[in-house]
């Protein structure tokens, strides 16, 4: 059960002492009459909804009514508590709506400044009841009060240390089901909120609920596509590999399914495909078909994955191997970084798309915490020096040549190794530039003096 929920339950049996505030005037006779009946009705849904049905203009009016005059934190979130019970059932929502249009006036305003508040519970409490009347399919929100309701959602996402993320991620997961609220997530940068969380080490259920989050936005097929900017694939496969549990297991696989089966751009499917046999996802499906074999759904994801990224390795060629791998950040020893024919055929390449893939490593010696990525990257930088002529310049221009000498003093001694390793080739490489221009000169001298003195060379 999540914090919010046991709160609630401890505040919804304390009862409100509502004729204490009829005496002191802070209500009025009308609503302290309604509130009065309304509270006596709850735990009776039919009588509850009875009220509603007869009273549904009075019940709005009522609950606004408190909820901007009462001050007190408790009271406030009573009524919070009452009014999220009204909307489990969709058709309630209605009660605010129909207020808000007979007085011409936002539904939404009266809670999202109730997000001011500085009471945890309260606030929380609104942004739950903001979701369910945001997606009764009767009115959107939209403009500035879907901007700030969005913001707010995702700067308590990055909230150290908040105790109420599965609330929060429990209004994304009911709102992103609507499509055309997935975009205005997606402009308030919510997709790498949603990741840095993830990647942050949240426990099982959080993960479920934003992977779940994850997973309705691939409904759309330009949000699919845009996805492999955001780092998505190697986050969710190093949870797939990690976690234990089935609905997670099964959450990350249907994800993958959608990155492939909704994305229209051959392309970005490919890249798609590529990037998760690279992150080992092809690998772990085996493993996944052998344990879940009862769970229907998941398996015919994983089925079609499986088919999928088995005929997209077969038409793997060894640089889309390799680019797809520099790009994930994920490098190991696998077998193109250690052969010399890859390199021949392949170094002038790394300066495609503007030395993207240079770019990518140089990035990766300098960032990256992992010994073995900075070694690899290393090498890397060294074979391309020594298999292209211009090489040594071009790293040089990148800031390459500093970045690989700042790791000679390195703590971990492989990192130490392949970084004195590429030093040495970026020298070595210039001393062979001098040596082929010397014996050039020589050659050029040799011949100038047989051109004056024929008989010497007798």
């Amino acid at each position: 059960m999540s914090t919010l929920v046991v709160q609630a339950a401890e505040i919804k049996a304390q009862k409100v002492n509502w004729q204490s505030y009829l005496q002191s005037q802070m209500i009025s006779q009308e609503d302290y009459n309604f509130i009065l009946a309304y509270d006596n009705a709850v735990g009776n849904p039919e009588k509850r909804n009875a009220i509603l049905r007869e009273h549904g203009h009075q019940c709005a009016k009522t609950f606004l009514n408190l909820l901007g005059h009462i001050c007190k934190d408790q009271t406030i979130q009573y009524l919070l508590i009452l009014i999220e019970d009204m909307l489990t059932e969709k058709e309630n929502c209605r009660v605010f709506r129909d207020y808000a249009k007979k007085k011409r006036e936002s539904v939404w305003a009266p809670f999202l400044n109730l997000l001011n508040r500085p009471d945890d519970i309260s606030v929380n409490l609104t942004a739950w009841i903001l979701a369910r009347l945001a997606c009764d399919g009767r009115q959107l929100m939209d403009g500035g009060d879907l901007q700030f309701y969005f913001t707010w959602l995702k700067d308590q996402l990055k909230r150290p240390n908040n105790q109420y993320i599965p609330t929060i991620a429990r209004c994304l997961q009911l709102l992103l089901r609507v499509d055309e609220y997935r975009h205005a997530f997606l402009r308030v940068d919510g997709v790498s909120t949603l990741l840095s969380v993830l990647s942050s080490g949240v426990n099982f259920q959080c993960q479920y609920q934003l992977v779940f989050c994850l997973w309705v936005l691939t409904f759309n097929s330009d949000i699919a596509e845009k996805m492999g900017k955001f780092n998505l694939i190697p986050i969710l496969a190093d949870i797939l590999i990690d976690t234990e549990k089935e609905k997670v297991v099964r959450m990350c696989v249907a994800t993958f399914r959608n990155l492939i089966e909704k994305v229209q751009e051959a392309s970005v499917r490919r890249d798609n495909s590529i990037q998760m046999v690279q992150c080992k996802v092809l690998r772990h499906l085996e493993l996944i078909s052998q344990r879940y074999s009862s769970d229907e759904d998941l398996m015919a994801d994983a089925s079609f994955l499986t088919e999928h990224l088995t005929a997209s390795v077969q038409d793997l060629s060894s640089f889309d191997e390799y680019s797809t791998e520099v790009k994930s950040g994920r490098l190991e020893w696998s077998l193109v970084h250690k052969s010399d024919k890859f390199w021949r055929e392949n170094a002038s390449r790394l300066n495609d798309n503007n030395y993207q893939l240079l770019k990518i490593l140089i990035h990766l010696i300098q960032s990256s915490k992992d010994p073995l990525v900075i070694s690899v990257a290393c090498h890397d930088i060294g074979e391309y020096v020594r298999h292209y002529p211009r090489g040594k310049r071009v790293i040089e221009t990148l800031d390459g040549k500093q970045r690989v000498m700042e790791k000679m003093l390195s703590d971990d001694p492989s990192v130490r190794l392949y970084a004195l390793l590429t030093v040495q080739k970026i020298m070595v490489h210039n001393w062979d530039y001098l040596s082929k221009q010397m014996t050039k000169e020589r050659e050029i001298e040799v011949g100038s003096d047989i051109m004056k003195n024929p008989l010497a060379s007798r």
